[in-house]
């Protein structure tokens, strides 16, 4: 079984123009999530996913390999899809290009799943809510799965809703069992192409969460729980923040 990480990477960003070139402890962002995606024990290839050359030519520099997309892309996963049709690996994850700290254990957690089961489609992680201000957060995305581990819907709202914490129900977070999306995407490759090639649905396009469309249109995606945390850098002071970080960490 072939395994294939893609990162999608543009240089276009209306908050942080230039994010993957963005240097961080010495190297560029776009450097540090390569090799820690290549540190993952199952995947076999990591390919930077661009329609910069800017980009393209610092992943060769130190040795990764780019290759070049269109640019009318409306989402990181149209740009997956172009890469992906031209591979011939079993399944393809998706690393968000904006994760420099990302931990090479979480791509195994969420790859094991459809490694073990050629029958699931898709696959992604979640981690625990413990801060009430992130179950409250619209910037928080939840999700909800069934007993097998399976996502039963993803929202910005707060679910599953806390009926009875006005009836001294004190259960508190931990007893609520709600869960934050990690939006780290694992698909078996001939399912992302049909998911590429798939209409915006009702949900989706409400939530503006694009991982509903798999769900609305009857596809099932694995929830795998980590314990790792997720570190996005979507601003400059973001990346401030993530610097301090890996600084206190000795990267």
């Amino acid at each position: 079984m072939q395994i294939a990480a893609i990162i999608p990477a543009r240089f276009a960003s209306s908050r942080f123009p230039g994010k993957p070139l963005a240097p961080l402890c010495g190297k560029s962002m776009i450097q540090w999530v390569y090799e820690r995606t290549a540190s993952s024990r199952l995947v076999d290839r990591v390919i930077v996913a661009t329609d910069d050359e800017r980009i393209a030519e610092t992943v060769r520099v130190f040795g990764g390999e780019a290759v070049m997309t269109r640019s009318d892309h409306p989402s990181g996963t149209d740009r997956l899809a172009e890469v992906a049709a031209n591979l011939d690996s079993d399944i393809v994850v998706n690393v968000q290009g904006d994760e420099p700290l990302i931990e090479p254990g979480m791509i195994d957690q969420a790859v094991a799943p459809l490694a073990a089961d050629p029958t699931i489609p898709m696959g992604t992680l979640k981690s625990r809510i413990d801060d009430p201000c992130d179950y409250l957060n619209p910037n928080v995305v939840k999700v909800v799965t069934d007993l097998q581990g399976f996502a039963l819907y993803f929202s910005r709202a707060p679910v599953p809703h806390w009926r009875d914490q006005d009836r001294g129900d004190d259960r508190g977070m931990h007893g609520l069992n709600a869960f934050r999306h990690i939006g780290l995407y694992v698909y078996r490759r001939e399912f992302l192409l049909t998911f590429a090639s798939l209409s915006p649905t009702p949900l989706e396009s409400v939530e503006k969460l694009e991982q509903l469309r798999a769900l609305e249109n009857g596809y099932r995606i694995r929830v795998v729980e980590s314990g790792f945390s997720s570190h996005g850098v979507d601003t400059p002071q973001d990346l401030a923040r993530v610097e301090k970080m890996m600084r206190r960490q000795s990267f």
